[in-house]
């Protein structure tokens, strides 16, 4: 299904970029065809850098615990155009360098499709319960031994895909 049938709802979500304004870049510059980009924490000074050079583009953001004096919120929900409601929240403030249960259960209290975080450098999926859990791993400084990344999510009429997209 191609992007221009209208039927797709593209988030590009993407963390810890921690200083790496080039890493923020080649993101946007490989990613034109998102609905709306979701930065996930620990980066802040380069995000604003990035929203002024690409005022067109939706972008969402929550705080990480690195971003310090930050005004951004530390989560959000919000409605897709389908109604489908994403959480997103940088991750520290729920354990998840030890498990992902808390922020799943923090998820179905929210009554959300989707909850994307950061904050483990990590990449991580995961389908519970009619949930999609999603980390993008880092963009600049992963520490899962793979290559630094971002996340796509789809959703469609027919359902919810995610993947991860090496940073390259």
């Amino acid at each position: 299904m191609k992007k221009t049938d209208k039927k797709i709802f593209r988030i590009v979500a993407f963390s810890d970029t921690h200083g790496s304004f080039r890493a923020m870049n080649t993101i946007f510059r490989k990613t034109t065809d998102a609905d709306v980009y979701i930065f996930l924490g620990d980066g802040e000074q380069e995000l604003e850098r990035i929203c002024s050079l690409y005022p067109d583009r939706r972008v969402i953001s929550v705080c990480g615990n690195c971003d310090y004096n930050s005004n951004a919120p530390k989560e959000i929900l919000f409605s897709a155009a389908d109604g489908r409601k994403i959480f997103c929240t940088h991750g520290n403030r729920y354990s998840v360098n030890s498990s992902p249960d808390r922020i799943y259960y923090r998820t179905l209290e929210l009554g959300a499709d989707v909850v994307l975080f950061g904050h483990t450098h990590c990449r991580y999926y995961s389908y519970t319960d009619g949930i999609y859990i999603i980390n993008p791993g880092s963009a600049a400084c992963p520490r899962d031994g793979l290559d630094p990344s971002y996340a796509i999510v789809d959703l469609a009429s027919g359902g919810v895909v995610c993947s991860h997209v090496e940073l390259r």
